[in-house]
């Protein structure tokens, strides 16, 4: 495992000789702290042709060397192999213990280099070009350790590409006599084309970094949320903004949603000011109205579909609340769970529906972690109401304060995917017990910056893509957890948001930048991932530096109470228009809801959670 803060330190620890000018008299062996000791024999005696002094004490030398090399030899390569495979699962959760094995081996190899020495030190007559060349050479060496480090960590857990189970020709000819039921399926699923996919357009409206993206069910419209606080509603086919309306939310935007089966005229939203609204939209592309249905007590960044249903849906904040929302009701919201661990709230950042049981949702969010609940039986005196937890083995422990900021079910409710704050992304298995470890890891992106989102890509799920604090965009081929397509996603550094199409091997992102790009495969070659190695090292080495020098991370409540503050004493002010016709708070809240409300838009810029 490589770190640029380790590879200081080992670094430090290989310059520390003393200028060749200063010296100590007397003194024949290094000292056991790894310091050089400089020889210094009297003017009337020359050193012997080893460089000891004659008699007992060169005796007495050989003996301390023997010492020294049997204490040394115990700290031999033990840094190099807990990054395999199942060094990785055993001993990551002490991110600190690796960069202290290496440290230690790197001081008992510099021990070895002073005693090969003449003299166990430099004599007078060394010439300062001598050390510098042996300080190069074990920084040379350390480099190529840490080389070599670096490429047993990306190497680690990694399988071996399948053989493309689709072919164009041979699909084709299949279809044209009637044998291709399954081609539109099987050509969004294939490896080949994921490998073309290029920028085809930027669709340009908002004004502020886009935060959400959605397509409607058939994938003729797409929806966009923002910043500015305003939702767009695109025929991305025609590259044209068919709607633009006022969300009514008074803070960042984070979500919006179609809902299913409704036509395309109900939009669900949430929003950094912790509001749940829903807006009407109709069939001469006006909003009608968008009204509030539920409000946390935090910001709320994720709204979770369920399949079929038209009025029903969830929603998360970071007050630890779970809002099922029933647009049919006179008070729509109901609060199912408060997420606990133990007595202390656990602050959500994402949620997601079963797409094959419906009645079982996942959330995370401040914690380490994911978690699955059951709405028909949710006892909060029973495990906190907790049906499943799973968390990568060597996270339970661990001391860093990791984080959820994505989770996403696959096609077939089978497999569940988890994006980790400045960690990896993990597929874990929905249908194993309790407590199981995850199934593959995604590695090589960075998610620091931002709330991060995940997603699978391919009508099965074939493939795990990601956006990067990097600006790249990420796919892994799902079982190999190899990377098949890396892109330039982002100029702004920062790509946050991936919303594959529903029926088209195509893709749509966002991120830092204020416009929405869609992504096709129409390239005439596979993408030769030129420079992907260099910035997936790049990635890691910065993550781990960062790991090391904020161990710590700011408490997200914190600041969302200095937001607060600061919106207060800032004059309000009045929005654009374009608002709805409509636009209202009216009460469709529940007695569960907050009557917290905030004194102005906001327009913070992307703030991480």
């Amino acid at each position: 495992m490589d770190d640029k803060s380790s590879e200081s330190s080992i670094q430090n620890g290989g310059s520390e000789e003393p200028d060749p000018g200063e010296g100590s008299e007397g003194g024949a062996s290094g000292s056991a702290q790894g310091q050089t000791r400089t020889d210094t024999a009297p003017a009337d005696t020359p050193p012997s042709p080893e460089g000891h002094a004659p008699g007992t004490e060169r005796t007495r030398h050989q003996r301390e060397e023997e010492e020294d090399e049997e204490d040394t030899d115990s700290m031999d390569s033990s840094g190099l192999y807990s990054l395999t495979e199942e060094g990785e699962r055993g001993s990551e959760g002490g991110r600190g213990g690796e960069r202290q094995r290496r440290a230690k081996e790197s001081e008992g190899r510099k021990r070895r280099r002073e005693r090969e020495r003449p003299g166990g030190g430099t004599t007078r007559g060394s010439s300062s070009s001598d050390e510098d060349e042996e300080e190069e050479e074990e920084e040379e060496l350390d480099e190529e350790e840490d080389e070599q480090a670096m490429e047993a960590w990306l190497g680690a857990e990694l399988r071996e590409l399948a053989v493309p189970s689709w072919r164009a020709v041979p699909s084709l000819r299949a279809r044209e006599i009637g044998r291709g039921a399954q081609f539109v399926k099987r050509v969004c699923g294939a490896r080949g084309l994921v490998q073309r996919l290029e920028l085809q357009a930027r669709l340009e409206r908002h004004t502020g970094c886009v935060n959400t993206l959605h397509f409607n069910p058939s994938g003729t419209r797409l929806a966009s949320g923002s910043d500015d606080l305003r939702v767009v509603i695109w025929d991305w086919a025609r590259r044209r903004a068919e709607l633009e309306f006022d969300s009514g939310h008074k803070s960042n935007v984070f979500q919006a949603k179609f809902l299913p089966h409704s036509g395309d005229s109900t939009l669900a939203m949430c929003a950094r000011d912790g509001q749940i609204r829903v807006a009407e939209l109709s069939a001469t592309q006006r909003c009608k109205n968008t009204k509030r249905v539920a409000q946390h007590k935090g910001a709320a960044h994720k709204l979770a579909l369920e399949p079929d249903s038209p009025c029903s849906f969830l929603s998360a904040g970071e007050d630890a609340v779970v809002f099922g929302i029933d647009l049919r009701l006179d008070r729509p919201a109901t609060k199912l769970v408060v997420v606990k661990e133990g007595d202390k709230k656990v602050g959500l950042y994402t949620i997601f529906v079963n797409p094959a049981n419906t009645h079982h949702f996942a959330v995370g969010g401040r914690d380490q972690y994911v978690r699955i609940y059951d709405q028909r039986k949710i006892n909060e005196n029973d495990n906190n109401g907790v049906l499943k937890k799973f968390c990568p083995s060597h996270l339970v422990s661990s001391e860093s304060k990791t984080n959820i900021t994505c989770l996403v079910y696959g096609h077939d409710g089978t497999e569940l995917l988890a994006s980790y704050n400045d960690e990896d992304i993990y597929l874990f298995n929905s249908q194993h017990s309790d407590g199981a470890d995850y199934c593959r890891r995604y590695k090589g992106h960075r998610n620091n910056a931002t709330v991060k989102g995940v997603n699978f890509f391919g009508p099965c799920s074939e493939f795990v893509v990601s956006g990067s604090d990097c600006g790249h965009i990420y796919l892994w081929d799902k079982q190999s957890a190899r990377v098949v397509q890396y892109m330039e996603g982002d100029k702004g550094g920062v790509v946050n948001c991936l919303e594959p199409h529903p029926h088209l091997p195509g893709l749509a992102t966002s991120g830092l930048d204020h416009d929405v790009k869609l992504w096709a495969p129409t390239a005439e070659t596979p993408t030769s991932l030129k420079g992907l190695k260099e910035v997936m090292k790049k990635n890691k080495r910065e993550r781990d530096e960062d790991s090391v020098r904020h161990g710590d991370q700011y408490d997200t409540q914190l600041l969302w109470f200095l937001m607060r503050h600061m919106r207060r004493r800032r004059p309000q002010r009045t929005r654009g228009g374009g608002a709805g016709e409509g636009d209202t708070d009216d009460s469709w809240s529940s007695a569960d809801s907050s009557d917290e409300e905030d004194m102005g838009p906001d327009h913070v810029q992307c703030m991480s959670s």
